[in-house]
């Protein structure tokens, strides 16, 4: 905290706050408004939270106006050349990269960790056939407390870490069971040997009667795109994850919060939503029209995949994921209608005047969904996708709550606008 403060008068009642200036490592500092209802009687008024500091974090870092984002101080562009998912799940936990040994110890954990309870695979069963991924996941996330209630004390730091572990290496085991579940297909147990997005892709794929070869481009492009979505600061779902936990409630209920948050179609669902566009424009030779009706605001129709609430120039994650989009339709070869419209599209906003004033280049969800749809994940699971690498961030925020030695438990304000006080009526009277 800095020396300065700022000191808020109400001329009215002649009551006045003095508001320390709290500054961080990067970024705005921020007014401490803790004592401003006591001092002054107001409250402040954010709705959707859009200037408001909820807590202090060391774990991500975001620039919008700049196009930075840095896991642990680490930027996005060296981790995503350099580093795999599980070594920046490390770091997103830990704070720091791990040594060798350290990695060692870290992959070993979590590899041998990814089995499922089989009374949990049962617990499949209890769920209609055509049942979403995404409720599949949560409600079987939400189960893990009833299996692992011998090792709930938050208060213990072994049994929190040996949470998180269990949370990232069994997310992608959950994940392929409800796919699998969803299309009737036996679930398939975690192959070990495999590192963590090639046994995903096993998990999912694999059928006993063809054995499955996993392209290296393919097993490269889900980890990098995990990498991308591993952590994205106080956003909806990792903010639901810290509010959740600031009541103390166990891990697996906080990351089920999470997946719930994360499930909404202005969140984790902006993807899926990109390859319902794709869909609506159906065929390359559409594209131009697609671009002027999105130009139209009383058309209706918007180009989804486009621009950033966060990002004010371009998403830094977009432009790295970009290169493996290309790469990744090169080298698998898919012929699919669909991503001819993705890439038409792209080239046409890319070159519109319109666009490029508005900065409303393609974000991590326009090529992500791209990357999915060739990688033969059915779109229903992108989002269930997305929760996998967010898993790491979120287990990440809830370890931090817990070390934080002035937590409190989230209690947002309102401004009421409902009836006043006012007598009950007797029904006869009404």
């Amino acid at each position: 905290m800095s020396e300065k403060t700022v000191v808020l008068t109400d001329a009215a009642s002649n009551r006045s706050t003095a508001l320390p200036v709290v500054t961080g490592t990067l970024g705005d500092p921020a007014f401490d408004i803790g004592k401003l209802n006591k001092d002054t009687g107001y409250f402040t008024y954010d709705p959707g939270f859009m200037s408001t500091a909820a807590t202090k974090s060391a774990v991500t870092f975001i620039d919008g106006d700049q196009g930075i984002l840095l896991y642990r101080g680490y930027p996005i562009e060296q981790l995503a050349k350099h580093s795999n998912f599980l070594e920046v799940a490390y770091l997103l936990i830990n704070g720091e990269l791990p040594k060798a040994d350290e990695f060692a110890k870290f992959d070993h954990e979590v590899t041998h960790h990814t089995m499922m309870r089989e009374s949990l695979k049962n617990f499949f069963q209890g769920f209609h056939y055509d049942a979403h991924p995404m409720a599949m996941c949560m409600a079987a996330v939400g189960s893990l407390a009833a299996f692992y209630h011998d090792s709930l004390d938050i208060n213990d730091p072994a049994q929190r870490k040996l949470a998180a572990i269990r949370l990232i290496a069994k997310m992608p085991t959950i994940a392929a069971a409800a796919y699998r579940y969803s299309i009737g297909w036996p679930i398939r147990y975690p192959r070990n040997n495999l590192e963590y997005c090639s046994r995903f892709l096993h998990m999912m794929f694999e059928v006993p009667s063809e054995p499955l070869q996993i392209s290296p481009v393919a097993a490269k492009a889900l980890d990098l795109l995990f990498i991308l979505h591993a952590d994205h600061e106080q956003n909806a779902s990792t903010s639901t994850v810290r509010l959740v936990g600031s009541t103390g409630a166990n891990p697996y209920a906080c990351v089920a919060a999470g997946i719930a948050a994360l499930w909404g179609p202005a969140h984790g669902g902006a993807n899926e939503a990109v390859l319902k566009m794709l869909a609506e424009i159906g065929d390359a030779k559409n594209v131009s029209k697609a671009v002027e009706r999105a130009k139209d605001k009383n058309s209706g129709f918007r180009l989804m995949g486009f621009g950033h609430r966060v990002y004010k120039n371009f998403d830094p994650r977009a432009t790295i994921i970009r290169e493996m989009c290309h790469k990744v339709l090169g080298e698998l070869g898919v012929n699919d209608p669909l991503l001819d419209v993705a890439m038409e599209l792209e080239q046409a906003a890319l070159k519109d005047s319109y666009f490029v004033e508005r900065k409303l280049y393609p974000n991590v969800d326009f090529y992500s969904g791209i990357i999915y749809k060739a990688l033969g994940i059915p779109t229903e699971m992108f989002t269930v996708m997305f929760a996998i690498a967010r898993t790491a961030g979120w287990v990440a925020h809830w370890l931090e709550q817990h070390e934080t030695l002035d937590a409190k438990i989230g209690r947002p304000r309102q401004i009421y606008i409902g009836a006043p006080n006012r007598d009950y009526v007797d029904p006869a009277k009404r």
